[in-house]
């Protein structure tokens, strides 16, 4: 299942009936479980298709407002509930200690689940069941079918529709190649090729921005306009750093799947990483755990193979003249796919990539010996 997400540009009209709607949702949603827990208190045990089976009655007489949202919709906020429960009762059979699923407040509900039917896509807008036309800008082609749409406000205040699509995995040409690829602070990663890409360190560069914008936000009357333009500011400041680190590591993971048969990586453990005070900022920022997701979901698809290996040691005892983080990655291509154990003279020098050059699509490809045929 593949997503695509465009822009969506509704009129006040359109955007005041989307905002009552993603409000009734949460309605429903609250009203949903207070109907489940009065009915668990007397010991009757339900099952999400009971509480399915309920909604039109509840539509009906407890509050006919919810009629004006699509009932796909609202089938899905029941859906929503339930997996809810099912994340809970699953912390709880891992020990964990958690209390009972709480009722949702204000502005909580952000999405509309169009699930299997009530849109389609005509001369440049998107049609939606009980809301109407919305422009759209779509910037790539759609392939294969649309299982659903995911209407969803962003705390900026700007909307997207997140097309839902099955289709066939598209398998790429062989290219003979395997690389291995060891990340880092200092530089993003380093690949058996002599790559260096420099990290971009966008929540860095972008932190002065963010302050301004909380103390900005901070300074502002509780409850007036002004501070609902300053939380919009602050909103798309965090939208702009998403943006720009998913576009970084969106292109960055193709440039690897498309150039080569086999990828190894560190198999790392972000989460206790990132409890290192010192360095759990820089850890995060580098994104390193939605790199490696990006790898290897787009590897599946086009046919590729992503290997972790555990990075114990991958670092220790580094030959004499060679980098540190090159030497590593090697390490984890010879562990990984079975290349043989480098020598000092196969050391050349490093290409040092900007991140300004992933963005741009202008990875430069190194020539370099393919490796034996010992991983393929």
């Amino acid at each position: 299942m593949l997503s695509y997400r465009f822009r969506l540009y509704p009129s006040k009209t359109v955007e005041h009936v989307l905002n009552r709607q993603i409000e009734l949702c949460r309605w429903f949603y609250n009203h949903l479980l207070s109907e489940l827990n009065m009915i668990r208190e007397k010991g009757i045990r339900l099952k999400q298709t009971d509480i399915q089976a309920l909604i039109p009655d509840l539509k009906k007489h407890e509050k006919p407002e919810p009629d004006e949202v699509y009932s796909k919709v609202l089938q899905m906020v029941n859906y929503q509930l339930w997996s809810n429960i099912k994340v809970l009762a699953q912390l709880k059979r891992n020990g964990r200690r958690v209390g009972r699923l709480r009722f949702k407040g204000e502005s909580w509900f952000k999405t509309l689940n169009f699930n299997q039917s009530g849109f389609k896509l005509e001369n440049g807008k998107l049609v939606l069941s009980k809301v109407g036309e919305i422009p759209i800008k779509p910037h790539r082609k759609i392939k294969g079918k649309v299982k659903g749409v995911i209407i969803k406000r962003e705390r900026s205040g700007r909307w997207y529709a997140i097309f839902q699509v099955e289709d066939e995995p598209e398998p790429l040409p062989k290219t003979g190649k395997a690389v291995g690829i060891d990340v880092g602070i200092k530089h993003f990663l380093t690949d058996t090729e002599g790559r260096q890409i420099k990290n971009p360190r966008f929540y860095e560069r972008s932190l002065e921005r963010i302050r301004v914008r909380h103390k900005q936000l901070s300074r502002k009357q509780k409850g007036s306009k002004n501070r609902e333009k300053a939380r919009v500011r602050l909103a798309r400041a965090y939208e702009k750093l998403v943006s720009q680190r998913n576009d970084f590591l969106h292109k960055l993971s193709r440039f690897y799947v498309n150039g080569y048969d086999a990828i190894a990586i560190e198999d790392l453990n972000i989460s206790n990483m990132a409890k290192n005070h010192n360095l759990a900022q820089k850890i995060l920022d580098a994104s390193w755990g939605r790199f490696f997701q990006m790898l290897s979901y787009k590897a599946e698809r086009a046919g590729r193979m992503v290997v972790g290996v555990n990075p114990r040691g991958t670092s220790q005892n580094i030959p004499e003249g060679f980098d540190r983080d090159y030497a590593a990655s090697l390490r984890i291509l010879r562990v990984g796919l079975g290349w043989p154990e480098p020598t000092p003279v196969e050391m050349g020098p490093l290409l040092g990539v900007p991140a300004s050059a992933v963005v741009a699509g202008q990875v430069p490809s190194v020539k370099q010996e393919a490796p034996c045929e010992g991983w393929g």
